[in-house]
Parts: structure tokens; sequence; C-alpha cells
């Protein structure tokens, strides 16, 4: 049985990872620093009769990291997959953003892949190779307004996983990033709710997804396809990369052409 690890396991983008992979046949340990989202995931892996296991870790806290990195090499002597999928937003402009919510931002968002790369890198090269996915974004090449730290970290990810990917392909490990657009998570909600100016948040999720050229945000389970694509055997000659999954944002302009007025 393939064994995989998802970070940020418990919610959006990481949820459907597990769930995807899980039903996939796989045994999947999804970690999160959310208890009972970890609780509601094992809830339903046992009702659909997944092979899931759950693990309360902060990503951010590389001691917690190494302490499962150790115990999860007692029982596996190698893992097929890592899918790091941990992330959070927070909005700012380099002025606006204090030094220590930068620092909360690059310690989830970068550091703790680099964390779970470092310490779960042995067992992904143990036995001839594995497939490590991680989650940017496609801020990692366009930015919005007030995303300083966000964009930052999204972007470094790219280089980060170009670096893994040259350093480790000797060792058959493969290293891409998949880059969502609008996504309907509970992290986008949360946004949709910051800046809803009491609007219900379903009409601010629906007004960001009409930016998407295919007219709407995408499903979670839509990004873990992609995922599951570059963990799979299908990808085995896919390494560095970077698969934008946006429904066309990145391929649009902001300039609209004038609508016709029908006169010749």
């Amino acid at each position: 049985m393939r064994v995989a690890v998802v970070t940020g396991g418990g919610a959006g983008i990481g949820r459907a990872a597990v769930e995807r992979l899980a039903n996939d046949g796989e045994l999947v340990v999804a970690l999160d620093r959310d208890e009972r989202a970890l609780a509601d995931l094992a809830e339903k892996a046992a009702g659909a009769g997944w092979t899931v296991r759950t693990r309360q870790v902060d990503i951010a806290d590389d001691d917690a990291v190494e302490r499962f990195a150790t115990e999860l090499a007692t029982e596996f002597e190698s893992i097929d997959t890592l899918v790091c999928a941990a992330g959070i937003q927070r909005y700012g402009t380099v002025e606006e953003t204090s030094m220590e919510l930068f620092d909360e931002v690059i310690g989830v968002n970068l550091r703790g892949v680099f964390a779970a790369c470092h310490f779960l890198m042995p067992l992904l090269r143990a036995d001839g190779g594995g497939s490590v996915v991680v989650v940017s974004s496609n801020q990692a090449y366009a930015s919005q307004a007030r995303v300083a730290a966000y964009a930052t970290t999204k972007g470094a990810l790219l280089a980060l996983v170009r670096s893994m990917a040259v350093d480790h392909a000797a060792d058959g490990v493969r290293v891409n990033a998949v880059c969502p657009g609008s996504v309907d998570t509970p992290m986008l909600r949360w946004a949709a709710d910051l800046f809803s100016d009491g609007r219900p948040a379903d009409d601010v999720v629906a007004e960001w997804g009409r930016t998407h050229p295919l007219g709407r945000v995408a499903r979670p389970a839509e990004i873990a396809d992609a995922i599951a694509y570059l963990a799979s055997p299908q990808a085995s000659f896919v390494t560095g990369t970077d698969l934008v999954v946006d429904g066309g944002v990145m391929a649009a302009l902001g300039v609209a052409l004038p609508e016709p007025t029908g006169e010749n």
C-alpha cells in the first residue's frame, strides 16, 4: 500500500487531497493543528472505509515536525508522497504588515514546507524515490493588492520546488507545485467575510468567481485531482514544474474590449 503524508489535511485543499488519495487506496497520514477538523476527517474516513490516520501537528513548529518524522520512521521504512498544503492568508502592504505577522506567514507557508521536506526527505528517497507536491498559488506570478507576505511565500515556494527537484532527482524524488486560483475553501470564505461589507459570503465568492474565465471559483476536489496526478506514476517524467489550475485567470488580461454596439 502506498503511503502519503498531507500537511494541512484537516480542511480545504489539504482535506480534499487526503480524501482523493485515500479513495485511491493509499494509506494517508493527515497533519493539521486543528484537532476538531482532524476528528471530523477521521469520522468521515471511518465511514468511507479509507485508511487515514490523523496527527495534530503545527507545521510551523520545527520540533513537532521532527518528532512526527522520527515516529513515522519507526513504522514505515519509506513513504511515497508528501503533499504540503498547509497555508494561511494575511492581508497588508509591506508597510502595514508587522514583522510578527510576516514571520507568522513565513513560518507556516514557507518554513513549514521546508521543515516537512527537510525531515521527511529521508523517507521519500529510502525506497527508490517518491513525490512531493507543494500547494503554491497563482499569486506566485501576479499579485492582488495588500498580500505582501502571502505572495512572498508563494513565489518563494516555486524556487524551493525547483531547487529540491534538481537536488533530489538522482534520489528518484520528484518535486512539483500546483498553483490554484480562487478555491472554495474555509480560507477563501474567511477572506470573503473579511471583505463582504455586510453582503453574504456566497455573493462575494460568486463575484470573485466571475473574474475567472470559467466563471466560478474551483472546488477543492479539482485541485486534489491535480495533486493526485503529480503524485502518481502517470507523472513519472514530471519534476521541477508548477501546474496552474486557476480557471484561466493567468491567461486573461484585465483590460476588456468594449462591448459591441451593433454598428458597422
